[in-house]
């Protein structure tokens, strides 16, 4: 979560919401945020149904969920989805940024979001 509070401002600028779910109950969550002064939004999901919309993959022997980021763009569509294979397996958020690019150039040109970036 480090990279993405580095670079907040960039996600503000692209009017991103960055929201992290994440599998501890609400009261450590919320511990967890105060603590660290994150500027964006967690959501805990204890009982795991945002991760199961999504299909998060989970890896006991991996410390549990696998990391994933969902590009979603104010329709509502996934316009980029990357599902990790570990838990540093986590795109840069150049990546991810340039991607919000695409979705936002082509929401801008008319379009619902326009044609999809490709899925990683």
């Amino acid at each position: 979560m480090a990279q993405l509070r580095h670079d907040y401002s960039e996600f503000v600028a692209r009017d991103v919401e960055v929201v992290v779910v994440g599998p501890e109950d609400a009261a450590a969550f919320a511990d967890y945020w105060q603590k660290e002064s994150l500027p964006f939004v967690g959501l805990p999901d204890a009982q795991h149904s945002v991760l199961k919309l999504y299909g998060q993959q989970v890896n006991l022997f991996r410390l549990g969920r696998m990391p994933a980021q969902v590009l979603i763009d104010k329709a509502g569509v996934a316009r980029f989805v990357h599902y990790g294979h570990s838990m540093s397996d986590i795109p840069e958020n150049a990546e991810i940024l340039g991607l919000a690019d695409e979705v936002n150039a082509a929401a801008g040109a008319g379009g619902e979001g326009g044609e999809e970036p490709a899925l990683a």
